[in-house]
């Protein structure tokens, strides 16, 4: 990977460590609540790396959009196509996590994004947007990208996948998040463009938000169990 690449990731990094860091420091001398607190904090920072990071990978985004020529009616076509095979591919590991492993459903990183996100509404701008956007740099354009030139798909996305489901802390729920980002990453070998898997990103994370949040719980929960489904927002 370039160096700048690598920077990117210890941008990603740093944002991660300063979230938590930094309401804690300011704590102290301000009258608001830490959860207030860090609920700002965590826009402020996420949306800047998002910034900081566009900025820096602008020649490389430019060139691939400049060197894979695709129509708007394709990257919707292919991001629907998407969405479709992210589910397809979750439903297959939550059947095998209940069947072989006999994991229980529901997510509890997702549940903590929704509990904050009901606390303070601005708070969905994390998991909708600045996730995906930063996500998909970094897993699928930066890590799975550069894998892929030197390695066959199947160990640049089990790799990249496994990363990515590392990332997210919910280790009893790994084979799910591996399966969306194979799909990601299939999506995003075969039309060559990052926009794509965001925009896949996007609507995993909207619809799993949405339905956690204006769906009545016991409704909700009837519902997941009867298509043996979870909503997860990665």
């Amino acid at each position: 990977m370039t160096k700048k690449y690598w920077l990117v990731i210890l941008i990603y990094i740093l944002v991660q460590g300063l979230s938590i860091a930094i309401p804690i420091i300011l704590f102290p001398f301000l009258t608001i609540d830490i959860m207030t607190l860090a609920i700002y904090i965590n826009i402020i920072l996420f949306i800047l790396a998002v910034i900081i990071t566009l900025i820096i990978m602008r020649k490389d985004l430019q060139k691939e959009k400049a060197e894979n020529p695709i129509s708007t009616g394709a990257i919707i076509g292919w991001s629907i196509l998407g969405v479709i095979l992210a589910w397809m591919a979750q439903m297959v590991a939550i059947s095998i996590e209940q069947l072989v492993f006999n994991i229980d459903q529901g997510s509890e990183n997702t549940q903590e994004i929704v509990n904050i996100t009901r606390t303070n509404p601005l708070f969905f701008i994390i998991p909708v947007f600045t996730a995906p956007i930063l996500e998909e740099l970094i897993f699928r354009k930066i890590i799975f990208g550069s894998l892929h030139k030197k390695m066959h798909f199947f160990f640049a996305v089990l790799i990249s996948s496994l990363l990515f489901g590392v990332l997210h802390l919910e280790f009893q729920h790994l084979l799910i998040y591996f399966a969306m980002g194979v799909a990601l990453a299939y999506v995003y070998v075969k039309t060559k463009r990052i926009i794509v898997p965001i925009i896949v990103h996007f609507a995993m994370n909207t619809i799993a938000m949405l339905a956690q949040l204006l769906i009545d719980p016991a409704e909700l929960e009837r519902i997941q169990q009867e298509v043996s489904l979870i909503l997860f927002g990665g």
